[in-house]
């Protein structure tokens, strides 16, 4: 690297192709243009907000906060797909990850990306927050038992809306409903 070339680590946050934030308790203390505008927000307009915002529903939010800190605590970095919400109210599939500035906090300072994933896969049916919670984990690969410890919820309960999402999506078996979640069609 040519000693002359001073790396400025603001410029590079601005102009990073994924959305960034720096948060403190999952509120943002800055982020950049390609969040903001992932979002349908103006400049600025995130910064002091809470992740509150950029999540369909209050619940969801508060969900996905208790899913985060076992994980933070043991991996020190966290990271899944699952649908946000743009300020126009539009639901969107959203690949996020993140890492604590100090692991003995997991949800304290910490780095975030966000990236749409939305034109790989179309959020295309109307969903129920857990519909979209289960159609996450869905995603991830987890079976009903592993939804089931990880959401508090019988794995009886998992496979109904499993069942449920099924129908809205129709699909027949559990591999096509993936395949549809993750909008590549029918399994080949």
């Amino acid at each position: 690297m040519n000693a002359s070339y001073a790396i400025n680590y603001e410029t590079i946050f601005k102009f990073a192709p994924v959305g960034m934030c720096i948060s403190v308790n999952r509120v943002i203390q800055s982020c950049n243009d390609a969040l903001t505008s992932m979002f349908g927000y103006e400049h600025g307009a995130l910064d002091g907000q809470s992740f509150q915002v950029l999540y369909p529903t209050l619940d969801e939010f508060l969900r996905t906060g208790d899913r985060i800190i076992p994980i933070m605590n043991t991996k020190g970095r966290y990271s899944d797909e699952r649908i946000m919400r743009r300020s126009n109210g539009e639901l969107f599939w959203c690949h996020v990850s993140g890492r604590a500035l100090n692991p003995q906090e997991p949800l304290g300072a910490g780095v975030w990306t966000f990236e749409d994933v939305s034109e790989k896969r179309p959020v295309s049916a109307e969903l129920t927050p857990r519909e979209r919670e289960i159609a996450a984990f869905l995603v991830e690969g987890k079976t009903s038992k592993a939804i089931a410890r990880e959401t508090d919820l019988s794995p009886r309960t998992v496979e109904m809306h499993r069942a449920k999402l099924m129908r809205k999506f129709n699909a027949s078996t559990s591999s096509e409903l993936v395949h549809k979640l993750m909008g590549v069609g029918a399994p080949r």
